[in-house]
């Protein structure tokens, strides 16, 4: 809505769909999220690996900062997947509060009703260049940026590249927009 591809109202009806989505699609699949603090990208995915039993989802979900790494996945595919990387020198591992495991494939159903509402919603080229966090790349094509609304849902979150694509492109000024300060830590 602040790059002008679609009005606020447009945003808050495609945020509640996505978000109701979101959650029959936890219902339907119960499972979870953790933090992993203090390890890198590629033995957090091998933890993934190690923990992931048969017929479970569990991968990387969010790539925050260095060091700072969430998973989803299956409920005991999460659990275990705490005790490795305690094991493996995780400096803190936090199982978060969540409904389910966002950005993998057990989010795959909420794919097609994104889609549907996206269909119907009206876009327009942006004012300023959006940054998908599926990919870390400016996009200024309306359907181009649907196409990564909806891949966005079971892709992981590169917020870790998009703060480093902001950089490049000497954006140094950044406001945290609602509660908290997580997104201050972060960057």
């Amino acid at each position: 809505a602040y790059a002008g591809v679609m009005d606020f109202e447009t945003g808050l009806r495609l945020v509640q769909q996505r978000g109701q989505a979101m959650q029959d699609a936890s219902d339907a699949a119960p499972s979870a999220m953790v933090s992993i603090l203090g390890l890198d990208q590629e033995k957090v995915e091998s933890l993934c690996d190690q923990a992931r039993g048969e017929g479970e989802s569990l991968r990387v979900a969010n790539l925050l900062c260095p060091g700072n790494i969430a998973v989803s996945g299956s409920n005991d595919a999460c659990e275990r997947v705490v005790d490795l990387a305690h094991n493996a020198g995780a400096m803190r591992v936090v199982p978060l509060a969540v409904a389910g495991a966002f950005h993998t494939d057990l989010m795959q159903p909420a794919v097609d009703p994104l889609r549907d509402a996206l269909a119907n919603a009206a876009m327009s080229a942006p004012r300023i260049p959006v940054i998908s966090n599926v990919n870390a790349q400016a996009h200024d094509d309306p359907e181009k940026i649907k196409q990564l609304l909806i891949a966005q849902i079971v892709s992981p979150v590169r917020w870790e590249d998009c703060v480093r694509r902001l950089l490049a492109m000497d954006i140094d000024r950044f406001y945290e927009v609602g509660p908290g300060r997580v997104l201050r830590g972060l960057l």
